[in-house]
C-alpha cells in the first residue's frame, strides 16, 4: 500500500527509470531506491533537489509534494495536474461558495464538529478528576448558538470564543505553570511550536486527499480564499484537529516524551523549532495516529483516519450537487 514519504535529509530525488532514487551528499553519501507505487505523497522537510523531468514523473503519478522550510513550516505544494475533474461539481462549489446563506450553511458544520471534538476533549479529562465545568458550561453555550449565526464573521466570532474556553483548559490538562494562549507564528513556546507543526502535518495530509476528489482546494467556505493558498484543506481539517492534533499534543506532552530539550532558537529568527531528531518522532506519531483504523458504521468496514479525511471531502461533494445534506463528521466510538 502506498504511504507517505518524508525526506529529512538534504539531498536529490531523481527518476530511475520506473523507480524514485534519493541520493544524500558527502559525507553519508547515501543511495535509496524507493518503487513509486509505494508513495502517495511526498513531505521535503530538508532541502531538496529535483527537476523537471522528476516532476513530471511524479506528476504523471498523481504524488503531491509538500514542502517545508528548514524550520518545520509550511513552505508550499507542488500540485500535479488535476487527474480528477468536474466542471459540474466546480461551478456547484462555486456557486455555493459565492451564496452567502448556502456558503453559511457548510461552514457552520466545520465549525460544529470543530466544536463537538474540543468539547470532546475537555470531557475525557474531566471525567477523570480534571475539573473542567466552567470551560465546558461556557463552550455548550456558544455551541448552541452556532446554527443561529447569519454571517461568517458572526460565526467566526462564535467560534473563537469556544476556542478561548477550550484553550483555557489547556492550563490544567497539560499542568502548565500559566494559561495557555495560543501564538500564530513564529511561535514562542513547546505547545504553540507542537500546535503549529502538527497543523501544519494535517493541512498538508488533508490537501493531499483532496487532490484525489474533483474538489477545487482553492474555494472555500469558512476560511476565506486567498491567492496561493490552498484553503479547502483548512476548512476539511478544521473538525478534525481537536481530534488528530490536539489529543496528540495532549499525549505527547504529558507522557514527557517531547521537552525543552527538543527546541531551539535559530540564529536571528524569532520564536523556537523543533530540532530534527524531535521532528521525526512528533512525525512517527502523527503518522501512527492517521493509520488509526475504527469500524464506520455506514460503511461497515475499518477506515484510518486519513481514509476519513477523504469520506468528508466526498461527503461534501455530494451536498454540492445536490445528492446529500452535509453533516460534519463527528466522531462515535
Amino acid at each position: 500500500m502506498a504511504q507517505s514519504l518524508y525526506l529529512f535529509r538534504a539531498g536529490r530525488l531523481r527518476r530511475q527509470q520506473n523507480t524514485l532514487l534519493f541520493e544524500t551528499p558527502p559525507p553519508h553519501s547515501e543511495k535509496r531506491y524507493i518503487p513509486i507505487a509505494e508513495v502517495r505523497d511526498i513531505f521535503a522537510m530538508g532541502p531538496l533537489r529535483l527537476n523537471s523531468q522528476t516532476l513530471r514523473f511524479l506528476g504523471q503519478k498523481g504524488i503531491p509534494v509538500h514542502v517545508f522550510t528548514h524550520y518545520g513550516t509550511y513552505a508550499g505544494t507542488y500540485w500535479p495536474r488535476a487527474r480528477h475533474t468536474s466542471g459540474e461539481l466546480l461551478i456547484a462549489q462555486v456557486q455555493h461558495a459565492q451564496t452567502p446563506e448556502l456558503r453559511l450553511r457548510i461552514a457552520q458544520q466545520f465549525v460544529l464538529g470543530a466544536a463537538y471534538h474540543m468539547r470532546r476533549n475537555l470531557l475525557y479529562y474531566h471525567n477523570r478528576g480534571t475539573d473542567l465545568s466552567q470551560p465546558l458550561a461556557f463552550m455548550e453555550e456558544r455551541i448552541a448558538r452556532i446554527p443561529t449565526t447569519t454571517t461568517i464573521p458572526d460565526l467566526m466570532g462564535e467560534e473563537g470564543k469556544i476556542r478561548g474556553a477550550y484553550y483555557q483548559a489547556w492550563q490544567a490538562i497539560l499542568n502548565l505553570p500559566e494559561p495557555f494562549l495560543r501564538e500564530r507564528r513564529p511561535p514562542t513556546t513547546l505547545v504553540n511550536a507542537l500546535v503549529s507543526f502538527l497543523n501544519t502535518l494535517l493541512y498538508a495530509h488533508t490537501l493531499s486527499e483532496i487532490y484525489h476528489t474533483p474538489l477545487h482546494p482553492s474555494v472555500s467556505f469558512l476560511h476565506e480564499p486567498r491567492t496561493r493558498r490552498f484553503s479547502l484543506a483548512l476548512d476539511l481539517a478544521e473538525p478534525f484537529k481537536p481530534l488528530v492534533v490536539d489529543r496528540l499534543v495532549f499525549r505527547l506532552l504529558n507522557r514527557k516524551e517531547l521537552t525543552l530539550a527538543d527546541l531551539e532558537a535559530i540564529g536571528r529568527v524569532e520564536g523556537v523549532f523543533f530540532r530534527e531528531e524531535a521532528r521525526k518522532r512528533i512525525v512517527r506519531a502523527f503518522m501512527e495516529v492517521l493509520g488509526t483504523t475504527v469500524q464506520h458504521r455506514r460503511l461497515r468496514r475499518s477506515v484510518s483516519y486519513r481514509q476519513l479525511l477523504r469520506l468528508e471531502a466526498y461527503k461534501l461533494m455530494r451536498h454540492l450537487l445536490d445528492m446529500e445534506p452535509y453533516t460534519v463528521f463527528k466522531a462515535w466510538w
